[in-house]
């Protein structure tokens, strides 16, 4: 039995979909990453019960944060972005979190921006507060051992591959690092929206939604790029396909990125059917119904779409790109970042 809800939430249900397509679904993965993180910090005097932590969140993470705090008697402050509905907030202002959201702004990489520079206002005034840094500090990577864990051991880690959308790179980086441990051969297929820094797609622009919390106008150091052997950018009309085709073939329902993850799997399955794939759905698809599930008579059959395949990030394009990137380093405007990975 569990103590507290969030213990509950950080274990996934691994689900067998397709032949050789695993599905590691979570209701809310940044539970996982956000408990063990707190967890940490307590064990190590960093923080004490009765402290605040602050962060920036497009959502997930300030949910998961508010739970972590809410379970360790911690105060929790969200600067919160324009995604951050009003339904979360209730949910955020009621585990006791003070929510400050930002004004709205056509550009992501202006939120982001703002949001951080926020923090490091709030932190010039309280001192006392602990940034908890999801985007750089890998004490996040922490709370994907068991997770890695379940997977060797409902699995195993021959012939592996790991699909899931890259975000701050905790998790998909955390799974990957834990499962190499056993098996260095374990591959790692990376999902990036356009518009994002993180491995070079900044340059090409989604005219439709861009999917939340997956990828970054802004360097972040938890994605540790060398970690990587191919990546996928998908749009919003795919990953909505793949989404769709989540839902209504497997009865799955879950976000953008699980979409974009489920499409990216089943073809990284064609490319080599000899491999399991793993692929991550981070959360449900409630906040998406009205700006993208209720546009399901739109979309074609994932067996309709294919990406096109790429030799550099110059050549990509929507709705769906894809590229081998051979565990290479950070682009030069993804490695410059704002502080360092700090040492777990």
């Amino acid at each position: 039995m569990d103590d507290h809800i969030a213990d509950a939430l950080s274990r996934p249900a691994l689900l067998r979909l397709d032949d050789g397509i695993t599905c590691l679904r979570f209701e809310t993965m940044k539970v996982v990453s956000a408990l063990a993180a707190v967890r940490h910090l307590l064990d190590r005097g960093t923080i004490a019960p009765g402290d605040t932590l602050v962060d920036s969140s497009s959502g997930i993470y300030a949910h998961a944060l508010a739970l972590a705090c809410h379970r360790y008697g911690l105060r929790c402050h969200i600067v919160a972005s324009t995604t951050v509905d009003r339904t979360l907030r209730t949910q955020l202002e009621i585990l006791g979190a003070t929510v400050e959201p930002m004004p709205p702004t056509p550009s992501l990489k202006l939120d982001q921006n703002r949001r951080v520079a926020r923090v490091q206002e709030i932190l010039r005034a309280n001192p006392r507060h602990h940034w908890m840094r999801q985007y750089h500090d890998d004490i996040h990577y922490l709370g994907y051992r068991p997770i890695a864990e379940l997977v060797h051991r409902e699995l195993g880690t021959g012939d592996l591959t790991i699909v899931g959308g890259v975000g701050t790179g905790a998790s998909t980086g955390g799974l990957a690092s834990y499962l190499r441990e056993s098996d260095p051969d374990v591959r790692l297929v990376g999902v990036q929206p356009f518009d994002s820094v993180t491995f070079g797609s900044e340059h090409v622009h989604d005219p439709d939604i861009i999917i939340a919390g997956i990828g970054s106008s802004i360097p972040f150091a938890n994605v540790v790029h060398e970690f990587y052997d191919t990546m996928h950018w998908v749009g919003f009309h795919a990953a909505l396909a793949g989404g769709v085709a989540l839902l209504r073939g497997h009865a799955v329902f879950a976000g953008l990125s699980a979409g974009a993850a489920y499409l990216a799997a089943r073809w990284e399955r064609r490319v080599d059917p000899s491999r399991q794939v793993v692929f991550l759905a981070a959360d449900t698809g409630h906040r998406y119904v009205e700006a993208a599930y209720s546009r399901h008579r739109e979309v074609p059959g994932p067996e309709h779409l294919a990406p096109r395949q790429i030799a550099s990030p110059a050549d990509m394009a929507p709705p769906w790109s894809r590229m081998d990137w051979d565990r290479a380093p950070a682009p030069a405007a993804a490695s410059a970042v704002d502080g360092v990975r700090a040492a777990s």
